[in-house]
């Protein structure tokens, strides 16, 4: 009895947990019954994996156990087991609405290279201090309520005890695997992350059914690409979609210049100039610079990331790799052979660099950088070689105005052509502004705002640098974010709200704005720049040219908490791996009509999709990312 009101102490830390993630993302999620329902088993499972050890302790038929200091031992393996369990569950509350899903055991490979953690941990203990409470509180009550096994060593009957413990060991273990597995079922396989959209309707809230714990222990040397079987001929997959592209285009190669800038957590949402709509037309948004910037480029009616983190940025940009299942950088595949804009420039005599204001190897950037074609990198170490170390924020990486002004001034250094790229840090968490501007940049309805405002600045002045330099009117810049991030619109909330990106192509030579009525997205930048500099030679990449295509084959994929979602000819349809879900009218912006069943081309979008989604598996376990 004791074991069993012990574990119901857990199921009861399990649902405060759950409570408290939704408290703190409650604009983004939705608690409902089936929630909660569909959260049981997912706890049971979690419970029973971290908990099979300290039952075995106790159950184990050994009368010698039977002492305080034993079960002494056993209480302090039960607290620090569920307390860590709590942590993850906590902690991992703040970090959703960075990523809309649980946090994995990639954790570890994304973060291993950071050497700021335990400040930005410091940080989040101070903004999040009520999290402390709350965990010091149920510590407390789970330590107190623990309940100690009662049993009277002088009047044991050594033989009646082994074989009730022994019974109780072996009744225990069936339900303990079913437990694990998530059902008694001869037909249920062990559920997995994607099983937690059987109790919600959208994938956003999957990370409300799931517990930390569980998406930690599922993830686990787990097989991350799993070829699926749609198309039974390579030839049957290649005629609906293929990632190979054969140019025809007969003009000479213009080999102009080309600039990438990534911005972080740069999303659509805090541009005023892609939201005109927004707020009945009374919306200024935060970025009066990069506004300007609009004003002579080129822009989309829709644009999307491919992914919810720093990570998944990097392949998209600059490779055209898409993040599905996991971040193509902490998967096997990212040993396969593959090249990227930087890589494909190179050969065509371009001089290459990518800059990131970070640690030197924060991320992995360095890494893919150099895997992916790019002969220089400059970080952190070659910013304070060349500029003294007054300018690093403190926390991530060198303040974005100063490093902007930086990279500029080093592309001034380079033979033309050069392909370069940028990833900037300043609008990232902890949120914070240079010193000297924090009168400027003041706090508004969200912390990220005054650090959008502050970057925008540092966009401006940057593109005022770089318009006075030989090179400016020979280069073509693309700028766009890695990600999206903190949002108080709604319509920015949901499943795709939540991977809108800017995707923005200035070229001075043609300083002519416009907002093209397409689809675009992160994988479209390589072969777009492919297109306008006239490049005749097949390559690969898995989006397309943006600019060259025609409004009705153009689109856009994701993946969000163990479903696809793609988008084309005006609709969304989410797809869990094996049928569709969902269909969402692209002018629903709240995603609240379900109209599955209803559009004559959803049969026709399921098959584009599941090309897409069979020849990237194929690919990635096969090692075929060349053309």
């Amino acid at each position: 009895m004791a074991v069993l009101w012990n574990l119901l102490l857990v199921y009861m830390v399990y649902q405060v947990a759950r409570i408290e993630y939704w408290l703190e993302n409650y604009s983004y999620l939705n608690y409902t019954f089936d929630v909660w329902r569909g959260g049981l088993m997912f706890d049971t499972s979690a419970i029973l994996y971290t908990n099979a050890l300290y039952v075995v302790l106790i159950l184990f038929p050994l009368h010698y156990k039977e002492t305080r200091i034993y079960h002494k031992i056993c209480k302090w393996i039960f607290v620090i087991v569920n307390g860590l369990a709590l942590v993850i569950n906590l902690a991992d509350s703040v970090y959703f609405r960075y990523t809309m899903r649980r946090t994995t055991s990639t954790v570890f490979d994304e973060f291993s290279s950071e050497g700021n953690l335990s400040s930005i941990i410091g940080k989040e203990f101070l903004s999040h201090w009520y999290l402390v409470l709350l965990f010091a509180l149920i510590m407390w009550l789970l330590w107190k309520f623990y309940a100690t096994p009662s049993i009277n060593v002088k009047a044991l009957n050594k033989w009646k005890y082994n074989v009730a413990c022994l019974l109780s060991l072996i009744l225990f273990t069936p339900f303990c695997i079913a437990g694990m597995r998530g059902g008694f079922a001869t037909a249920v396989r062990p559920i997995t992350i994607s099983n937690a959209m059987q109790y919600t309707e959208r994938p956003t809230d999957a990370p409300l059914v799931l517990n930390t714990p569980f998406s930690f222990l599922r993830t686990i040397d787990t097989n991350v690409f799993v070829v699926p079987h749609y198309f039974d001929s390579t030839d049957e997959m290649e005629a609906v979609y293929t990632p190979v592209h054969t140019p025809s285009d007969s003009l000479q190669m213009d080999k102009k210049n080309v600039v990438i800038l990534i911005v972080e957590s740069f999303g659509r949402e805090y541009i005023g100039a892609l939201n005109k709509t927004l707020e009945d037309g009374k919306y200024k948004g935060y970025t009066p610079c990069v506004d300007s910037l609009i004003s002579k480029s080129t822009t989309f009616s829709h644009s999307f990331c491919n992914g919810r983190k720093s990570i998944d940025g990097m392949p998209s940009i600059l490779s055209s790799i898409p993040m599905f299942v996991e971040p193509f950088i902490l998967t096997p595949s990212s040993m396969n052979d593959y090249t990227g804009l930087a890589g494909i420039l190179a050969k065509e005599g371009y001089e290459t660099a990518f800059f990131h204001g970070a640690q030197n190897g924060s991320m992995g950037f360095q890494a893919f950088a150099q895997k992916i074609g790019f002969q220089r990198y400059y970080g952190r170490t070659e910013y304070e070689e060349s500029c003294g170390t007054d300018d690093f924020d403190g926390t991530w990486a060198i303040w974005d105005e100063p490093f902007l002004q930086y990279f500029a001034k080093e592309m001034s250094k380079m033979k033309q052509p050069f392909m370069t790229s940028v990833f900037t840090a300043s609008s990232h968490h902890p949120f914070a502004v240079p010193e000297k501007y924090k009168k400027q940049f003041t706090e508004e309805e969200l912390e990220i705002h005054k650090c959008i405002r502050y970057t925008d600045m540092s966009i401006g002045r940057f593109f005022d640098t770089a318009s006075r330099q030989p090179w400016f009117k020979n280069t073509i810049f693309v700028l766009t974010s890695d990600h999206t991030n903190m949002s108080n619109h709604a319509e920015y909330q949901t499943d795709m709200g939540g991977f809108c990106s800017p995707i923005i192509i200035y070229d001075p030579s043609h300083p002519e704005g416009k907002t093209l009525d397409k689809i675009a997205q992160q994988i479209d930048i390589l072969p777009t720049i492919m297109g306008m500099l006239h490049y005749s030679k097949p390559y690969f990449g898995f989006g397309i040219d943006v600019l060259n295509t025609p409004k009705k084959d153009t689109w856009a994929v994701n993946y969000l908490n163990g479903y696809y979602q793609y988008v084309r000819y005006g609709y969304v349809l989410q797809f869990d791996g094996t049928a569709t879900t969902a269909v969402y009218s692209l002018d629903d912006k709240l995603m609240k009509n379900n109209i599955k069943g209803k559009v004559a081309v959803q049969q026709k979008m399921e098959q584009e999709l599941k090309a897409i989604i069979q020849q990237y598996m194929v690919r990635m376990t096969q090692d075929r990312m060349l053309p």
